[in-house]
């Protein structure tokens, strides 16, 4: 079955949610949550969006952005593919940490943006987690009350759309514990969330981007690289053949492991489709880009390296 359109515009709202597979935890430590958080601050550092509320919970998680570019697919790849490596590589396994793609909803901020901010936030008191949102830790709750901070919200843009005190939202949200059924769990088609004339011209939208032959899904999910591009790269800077570099028995395999690392950064691709040019299983991709980004955390001359190899790409997409 042929996956659903996705909605990639600029200056638009999105209730973003991913669950683990087969609703497992996808979070057990502190060490867990704060990894993820810490994918999240890269990826506001990568792609252009503001990150207006959260909360994780052990299985899943629910995030309210604003996408400043179409660059949704990417961006969402990315913390996805960067927490499955982390969680894959700490826990000894392999395969899907995610069920499926994560569930986006195009939100209408005008009408729904305190409602939506409210049910992120009562996520820990629905699951009978705490008695008082105030009392979670993993969501973005204390920032609004002004009680706690966190670096990757935009808290000013949060200030300006609410437009109430920290103790009027407190009171908002309050009243919000009694209620049982919100609008916000029945959206129309089940991805816009908003009026009328929001939803028809969201519609509208949707048509004219699939109808435009110059965007397909699938360059939404590629990066700016073309993999044949970091093929011919790797085998200049190496003065190897493709065939030598992924065929190498000598350890550590350097220019195998870069060249995995490389094109999951810079292509966009999954581990089972970068595993076809390299000749390797999926959950091998994995633990390769894995182990990659853990060297590059304690290896500054490999993390300076990788960084100038990066650069040559670079410049081969601006030529």
């Amino acid at each position: 079955m042929a996956r659903p359109y996705r909605l990639q515009a600029s200056d638009t709202f999105y209730h973003i949610t991913s669950r683990g597979d087969d609703r497992k935890k996808i979070f057990r430590t502190g060490e867990d949550y704060n990894k993820f958080l810490t994918y999240l601050g890269k990826a506001k550092e990568r792609f252009a969006f503001r990150l207006y509320a959260y909360v994780l919970m052990s299985n899943h998680y629910h995030l309210l952005i604003e996408t400043l570019e179409p660059n949704l697919s990417r961006l969402m790849q990315y913390i996805n593919s960067a927490y499955t490596t982390y969680h894959n590589l700490k826990y000894k396994r392999s395969g899907h940490v995610f069920q499926g793609r994560y569930k986006s909803i195009i939100v209408d901020k005008d009408n729904y943006f305190l409602e939506l901010s409210r049910y992120i936030h009562l996520n820990p008191v629905r699951a009978k987690i705490v008695e008082h949102p105030e009392k979670y830790q993993w969501s973005s709750y204390l920032v609004y009350l002004k009680k706690g901070t966190c670096e990757y919200i935009d808290v000013s843009e949060v200030n300006r759309i609410i437009g109430m005190g920290a103790k009027e939202y407190e009171q908002f949200v309050f009243k919000g514990k009694g209620i049982k059924e919100s609008l916000i769990q029945k959206p129309y088609a089940g991805f816009i969330l908003g009026s009328t004339h929001f939803i028809k011209d969201t519609i509208d939208q949707l048509k004219q981007q699939v109808e435009n032959k110059e965007v397909s899904y699938k360059s939404e999910l590629m990066g700016n690289v073309d993999p044949q591009q970091i093929i011919e790269e790797l085998e200049r800077l190496y003065k190897k053949s493709w065939k030598e570099i992924i065929t190498s028995k000598k350890r550590p395999m350097k220019e195998k492991q870069l060249g995995i690392y490389i094109m999951r950064r810079l292509t966009g691709m999954n581990n089972k489709d970068i595993g076809k040019y390299f000749e390797m299983k999926e959950h091998a991709v994995s633990k390769v880009t894995g182990a990659v980004e853990s060297k590059m955390e304690k290896d500054k001359n490999l993390r300076n390296e990788i960084e100038v190899i990066v650069s040559s790409f670079n410049r081969l997409t601006e030529n």
